[in-house]
């Protein structure tokens, strides 16, 4: 044959990220409204193990009392059970509940990790069946709800496997953010600062203001709808032009430049304290803002700022990991493979506003350690 073809497409994307008070309230049928709409309607729910525990009867009550069909699988949350048996095993009960390909969609109900293998499961079910998400902790409301990335851990690292496939429809309800301890609050925070460091200074401004508020509020406090709102609206206006990264220049990924590994090897490691994500990124955000200073950009004052933020937050502001020059360099090295060879690396040049630099070196690194340690006994 001497014809050769080329075939041209487009995937047109679009989701919704709305706001359900009380969604689970008996009278709320927002979940309802999407998917088939027939007498016998049926729906899979995933729950997050943790959730669980204060939602189960309640979720129970609402598809009971609407007359849906349902199956509720529960899944534990945490880093360490974001992995393929966790994806395999929710493979086998979505076949086991025979699922529909298009008009019964699962209803992800969790924090983050519940969400993105619920999300790589939808994605590789009968090569795609839709899903809802409605996220539970702070940190997948600000930030797990805007992405269409999904993704499980795989070879100790974090989100190697994966694929980009949104969900139909998101719904926030803030409200159980209530249910969350102080260490699941803080972990939200940290994903928050990062976006106020690197792109809004009027939320940097609020988180500095009132942060001590905000966390002991649990976020029932006056400042707590535009914080959200921000960090969301950040989220979106970095991602929605860029959702399937094939500009590998990304001002969300500041706070994830050196992190992945440290936080992969804190949950194994007993030596050192295990990082949630929030912490990890936090943590990194501290570190490349060092960076920025030692290139004359951001001031000392700057960084301490961002770090007595940072403590108001109930975020960990020191990690022996990030004094550890090799395991930076480690860790930076595989980022810069998965940035496709390139640096990449987002830094602000003050706080609110960033640029990229490429040339960071491993004594920049060293040098940066020192600068660490001295700025955080400040």
């Amino acid at each position: 044959m001497k014809n050769n073809w080329s075939i041209k497409t487009e995937l047109p994307i679009s989701y919704d990220i709305k706001n359900s008070t009380d969604i689970f309230s008996i009278q709320n049928k927002d979940i309802l409204l999407y998917g088939n709409q027939t007498e016998n309607r049926r729906r899979l729910i995933v729950l997050d193990k943790s959730f669980a525990k204060y939602y189960f009867d309640i979720i129970n009550e609402y598809f009971k009392y609407n007359n849906i069909i349902y199956h509720i699988v529960l899944i534990d949350g945490g880093e360490e059970n974001k992995n393929l048996n966790n994806l395999l095993y929710l493979l086998e009960e979505i076949e086991k509940f025979g699922l529909s390909r298009k008009n019964e969609p699962i209803i992800a109900v969790g924090g983050g990790v519940v969400l993105d293998v619920v999300g790589l499961a939808s994605t590789l079910y009968r090569r795609g069946v839709p899903y809802i998400r409605i996220p539970t902790t702070l940190l997948s409301i600000v930030d797990v709800s805007v992405a269409v990335k999904t993704g499980i851990n795989f070879k100790n690292r974090r989100n190697r496997l994966g694929s980009y496939y949104p969900p139909i429809v998101t719904f926030l309800d803030k409200s159980f953010i209530k249910t969350l301890n102080s260490n699941e609050i803080s972990s939200g925070f940290g994903e928050i600062l990062k976006m106020a460091v690197v792109k809004d200074s009027v939320l940097f401004d609020l988180l500095e203001k009132h942060g001590e508020l905000l966390h002991s509020s649990k976020l029932e406090c006056h400042c707590a709808d535009e914080v959200i709102s921000l960090s969301i609206q950040g989220m979106k206006e970095e991602l929605e032009n860029n959702l399937w990264e094939k500009d590998l220049k990304r001002l969300v990924d500041f706070g994830h430049s050196f992190s992945p590994i440290i936080e992969m090897k804190s949950i194994t490691n007993t030596d050192v304290d295990t990082l949630t994500h929030g912490q990890a990124v936090a943590l990194d955000v501290i570190f490349s803002s060092c960076i920025s200073y030692i290139r004359d950009m951001l001031s000392y004052d700057d960084i301490i700022r961002i770090i007595k933020t940072a403590k108001k937050l109930r975020l960990p502001v020191y990690h022996p990991s990030f004094t550890d020059s090799l395991l930076l360099l480690e860790s930076f090295n595989d980022t810069i493979k998965h940035r496709n060879g390139d640096q990449n690396l987002p830094i602000p040049k003050e706080i609110g506003n960033s640029i990229f630099v490429n040339d960071l070196t491993y004594e920049e690194i060293c040098e940066t350690i020192l600068i660490y340690k001295k700025v955080i006994n400040e």
